[in-house]
């Protein structure tokens, strides 16, 4: 996607050869890089923050005579793009649930995000992950908004023999986080994986009892579910619920259909959260460990 904006900074770049570059040179040189990016669904403030990194490095740089322009220009780009999608805190949910169960306890996780986005089949996808991991965990139904949400879960439950905690359609869905809290601490489980209902990040009622639901749970992790295909929209919603529940990091779901790389790259940058898992596809197995690598392959293929 970016070969195009590549090959105009190697021509820009062997202009430029063995001098330090001026304002005007680097200007001409990012021009075409924020264009880039926004054309890959980065969000606007987003790259403008990128940019001006760009800018910093190339400010920099002297170029000689027997450097090779394109390495360079592609070693600048990755290497922003990766430092950008690895923010400091690292989090591995493998490891915080073998920490709990050393201590004789369970890992808890909410699941946040907006209407549609692919939340409990993603919930589904991460128990598989955790079963194949060796660990025991069971489901919540939280979600008491939607006689369907519940039923949408317990068939997942059903299809992978994971225990589904519910209460009636409409019953207080702190109450069903607590109820599964319970479960697992009767039954030796090590995870409690709490499905909520999807909501859009404006609604102020819906959001406070997202917050009800987060302090009853008290969960080790608090993790945003975004569509990667939302571009802009899974950064807006990504900032307001990390604002409202101060959200771990994200499950990325879409990525198999044409997804460009910019939400993932944008909602790191803006949230300071780190990317847990991909969502690949429709199988329970198509759920993948993040890797940058993943996003900036995606970006330069």
């Amino acid at each position: 996607m970016l070969d195009n904006l590549k090959r105009k900074f190697k021509r820009t770049v062997k202009r430029l050869a063995r001098r330090k570059l001026s304002p005007s040179d680097i200007e001409d040189i990012t021009w075409d890089f924020r264009i880039g990016l926004l054309e890959n669904d980065v969000a606007v403030p987003v790259a403008d923050q990128i940019i001006e990194e760009v800018k910093s490095e190339f400010s920099k740089k002297k170029l000689g005579l027997r450097e090779n322009p394109e390495k360079y220009v592609n070693e600048i780009l990755r290497d922003i793009i990766s430092r950008s999608l690895s923010p400091k805190r690292e989090i591995n949910v493998d490891e915080i649930i073998e920490e709990k169960k050393e201590g004789g306890g369970f890992a808890v996780l909410v699941f946040v995000g907006a209407n549609g986005c692919g939340k409990t089949t993603t919930i589904a996808k991460l128990a598989k992950y955790l079963q194949d991991h060796g660990h025991k965990p069971v489901l919540a139904a939280a979600d008491t908004f939607r006689a369907a949400g519940i039923e949408q879960l317990e068939k997942h439950g059903d299809q992978l023999g994971i225990k589904v905690i519910k209460h009636r359609r409409g019953a207080d869905a702190a109450a069903v986080a607590y109820d599964a809290k319970e479960h697992a601490r009767a039954r030796g489980l090590d995870a409690v994986l709490i499905d909520t209902a999807g909501r859009m990040q404006t609604n102020i009622n819906l959001m406070d009892e997202m917050r009800k639901i987060c302090r009853v749970a008290n969960p080790d992790l608090t993790i945003f579910v975004g569509d990667a295909l939302t571009g802009n929209d899974a950064v807006e919603q990504s900032s307001k619920f990390d604002e409202a529940v101060d959200i771990d990091g994200t499950i990325l779901c879409k990525m198999d259909a044409d997804a460009k790389g910019g939400a993932a790259l944008s909602i790191t940058k803006v949230t300071g959260k780190p990317i847990l898992f991909l969502g690949t596809g429709h199988d329970y197995d198509d759920l993948v460990a993040f890797n940058p690598d993943i996003i900036i392959d995606t970006l330069f293929a």
